[in-house]
């Protein structure tokens, strides 16, 4: 989550920046909202594709913890059935 809110930061930051650095340009009006047109639009579809990248980087994530919560439970569960063969037999041999 800390990671997130560094990546928002800078994603702020450099909209923030680009702003300014356009309001201060001595270009006319029509001009400098293209620019921030253009250049927000471009921060955008940067930030989408960031997001979607982390969306699958999260989902293969899940997915390797569905995985290995799997295997630690087929794990226990063989443990739990050897334990209980062991005990069977234990009690076996004194009937």
């Amino acid at each position: 989550m800390s990671n997130n809110k560094v990546f928002l930061g800078i994603i702020t930051a450099a909209i923030a920046g680009a702003v300014i650095g356009l309001l201060f340009a001595p270009e006319d009006g029509n001009e400098t909202r293209k620019k921030i047109k253009k250049r927000t639009n471009s921060l955008a579809t940067d930030l989408i594709d960031a997001l979607e990248k982390s969306k699958s980087k999260a989902e293969g994530a899940v997915e390797d913890l569905k995985d290995e919560g799997k295997r630690y439970a087929d794990e226990a569960s063989n443990k739990a059935a050897e334990y209980t063969d062991a005990a069977r037999e234990e009690v076996n041999k004194y009937q």
